[in-house]
């Protein structure tokens, strides 16, 4: 796993978060959640998680997915 950034839930994304996963993010902090985003990368995948409880993943065909966060 490679880490890759952290952030304020309701400010904007850094560069390094792929653009494919923005839309998906503003649709988590549309629900009124605050806390921070942490971004990593498993298996060349990116994943954004909110400590807050959910999770943007990109799966391994490329499509983007928001969840709450299994433990």
């Amino acid at each position: 796993m490679q880490l890759g950034t952290r952030w304020a839930a309701g400010s904007e994304a850094p560069a390094s978060v792929p653009a494919a996963l923005r839309p998906a993010i503003a649709e988590v902090e549309s629900r009124g959640l605050s806390g921070h985003w942490t971004l990593t990368w498993l298996e060349g995948r990116a994943i954004a998680e909110l400590d807050a409880g959910w999770e943007v993943v990109q799966t391994p065909s490329g499509d983007v997915v928001a969840r709450p966060f299994e433990d």
